[in-house]
């Protein structure tokens, strides 16, 4: 159908009631918008279908990874520019449309009907979560979850990651490398845990085992990681083995609610909170409180979202849940301090690094496409493709402060209140106060 472009720009002028900032380049080859503008490119209607089925987010993210939809520029001035527009709309705008009561989206739908081809939807991609069932972050269904985003290949992960293999924000300075920033990131988190010689570590969510593998080699520690990704287990389990570590450190594919051999000095928790979700947390708290010995130190690293005005309309990310990271909770940082106090814990840190998971993350859609020919032979184009808008949508989310990212330093006081912390907890010595 010629003209395809100037139609649904018109369409989505006349829906937004401001000019759009990007340019489009629809299937039939016509392009409309500013020009000099980075290009929506809208390779089939079907993804016009797509949008229809499920307005908002969900329909535009299956037609990003399905190939339908692909941008010609830099992507992140796109993401940038369709923000405003969709996103910073709110709820209203991105997930929640109502085309019988809206006069404009209802125009909109029927203009979009008549380009979109013949019904009904195409399935969506095999990328997405299939339908779940039964109750939030029971061990099955985390299990599942966890899966779904950690085993689509340690190749895939070492060309995103880096030699590192650290899926966690880093933490830079001026000049350095990835691998400096997280290295640094690491033995920041030994610091704050005093660890010495012969110290019991728990690492919750040990990922592909760099965090056991520098507490063990560069502290001392005795390291016990748990991991519910089988094929991170296997390939930390090998680059242990590698670096003649395995009488310090033992992997276990386990739940953190199964394990039961405390009392451990410190425990990490590095990107795992995220996972546990709001009807679970203050039970994993509870656990971890229970597996410290009196005088242990916590280091929860934990990404944090803004606080709604009303928290009962806070809404798990329709892309994030399908795509990424399924049953995926951000809490505000002061809900969890509190629920971490709650469980028994003194908070005596917070340091927020907002900034440096921006940096993180925009080095590894820089690895990702640097390495795009080997990703999609690793894993699919579609899982390479969910990968790409994750990471630089989330990059820009730190850097507009719609999201944060905390270290939060707690410990399990001693009988009589004493924290055994230095007074100048900052300057992060080995020594454990009295």
């Amino acid at each position: 159908m010629a003209r395809a472009a100037s139609r649904l720009t018109v369409l989505a002028e006349e829906l937004l009631s401001e000019p759009l900032p990007v340019r489009i380049r629809a299937w039939d080859g016509s392009e409309s918008g500013p020009p000099g503008a980075p290009v929506l490119v809208i390779r089939h209607r079907r993804a016009l279908r797509r949008l229809l089925w499920k307005p908002g987010e969900l329909g535009l993210a299956r037609a990003w990874v399905a190939g339908e939809i692909d941008v010609e520029g830099d992507l992140y001035e796109v993401l940038d520019r369709i923000a405003g527009l969709l996103w910073d709309r709110g709820a209203d705008a991105k997930d929640a449309v109502h085309p019988v009561r809206d006069p404009a989206v209802r125009a909109f739908a029927a203009g979009l009907l008549q380009l979109a081809g013949p019904w009904p939807p195409p399935a969506p991609p095999a990328e997405e979560v299939r339908r779940r069932t039964g109750p939030l972050h029971t061990r099955r269904r985390d299990k599942q979850a966890i899966s779904h985003h950690y085993d689509v290949g340690n190749d895939f992960y070492a060309l995103v990651l880096g030699p590192s293999m650290v899926y966690s924000c880093a933490y830079w300075q001026d000049g350095g490398t990835l691998e400096d920033a997280q290295r640094d990131k690491l033995d920041l988190v030994c610091r704050k845990l005093a660890l010495k010689e012969g110290d019991r570590l728990l690492d919750v969510g040990c990922g592909w085992g760099s965090m056991a593998i520098h507490a063990a080699r560069e502290y001392g520690a005795q390291v016990t990681g748990i991991t519910l990704s089988q094929e991170q287990a296997t390939h930390a389990r090998k680059r242990i083995a590698e670096a003649g570590l395995t009488d310090r450190i033992e992997i276990r594919v386990q739940d953190y609610r199964d394990v039961r051999d405390g009392p451990y000095d410190a425990i990490s928790s590095i990107g795992m909170a995220e996972h546990v979700g709001s009807v679970r947390y203050r039970e994993y708290a509870e656990d971890l409180y229970a597996l410290l010995k009196p005088g242990g130190r916590l280091l929860n690293h934990q990404i944090a979202r803004r606080p709604e005005k009303n928290e009962d309309a806070y809404r798990i990310d329709a892309f994030i849940d399908s795509y990424v990271f399924p049953d995926g909770e951000l809490a505000p940082v002061g809900r969890t301090l509190a629920t971490l106090e709650e469980a028994g814990f003194e908070a005596r840190d917070v340091e927020a690094i907002r900034e440096h998971y921006a940096l993180t993350l925009r080095r590894w859609v820089t690895n990702l496409e640097r390495h795009w020919e080997q990703a999609v032979r690793a894993t699919s184009p579609g899982r390479a493709r969910v990968w790409r808008l994750y990471m630089a949508a989330s990059a820009l989310s730190f850097e507009h402060n719609k999201i944060g990212v905390n270290q939060i330093l707690a410990v399990r006081p001693l009988e009589g209140g004493s924290s055994r912390l230095p007074l100048r907890t900052r300057a992060w010595t080995e020594e454990t106060g009295g």
